[in-house]
């Protein structure tokens, strides 16, 4: 097995507590309805939602996957940090045992927020991810990030 990780910064004019809320408490209801050709559906499997909890996100039809499982690893909302990992679904390709993703939101100095997210992907044998495919899972973040950042600008009183 091998261990491949990257981090992806983004700055953003949405206070750190807003964003975390709408991009980790309320994700389950928010990226369907912002994002429905992406993500159609997620719901828990098990647990409370805390950590511990699996859930099953289902893609939408812009997506080239059907569904993944994500395990709940830590919340922590006094320090608005979120790390969680999938753990099953077409997304791991047969190749990946699972993918851990954490994140931080920080306040940054002109009132906005600094997130910080470092993803880990855990191979299987002696596979190697290529670049290409690294990129496209920082543009799939970055994407998800900026949808929801672009619903706080444009509704300013949700949340």
């Amino acid at each position: 097995m091998g261990v491949v990780s990257y981090e992806l910064v983004v700055n953003s004019p949405i206070p750190p507590a807003k964003l975390y809320k709408a991009l980790v408490l309320d994700s389950d209801i928010l990226l369907p309805k912002i994002m429905p050709q992406a993500i159609k559906s997620v719901e828990i499997l098990e647990g409370d939602g805390g950590p511990g909890t699996i859930k099953k996100v289902t893609f939408g039809e812009g997506s080239q996957f059907k569904y993944s499982k994500h395990k709940i690893e830590a919340i922590d909302k006094e320090n608005l940090k979120f790390r969680h990992s999938v753990i099953e679904g077409d997304m791991l390709m047969n190749v990946i045992e699972k993918i851990t993703y954490e994140i931080k939101f920080e306040q940054s100095p002109d009132g906005g927020c600094i997130c910080k997210e470092s993803s880990s992907y855990y191979t299987i044998g002696d596979f190697e991810l290529n670049k290409d495919q690294l990129k496209a899972g920082k543009e799939k973040a970055l994407g998800m990030f900026k949808a929801v950042e672009a619903y706080l600008l444009a509704n300013p009183d949700a949340y």
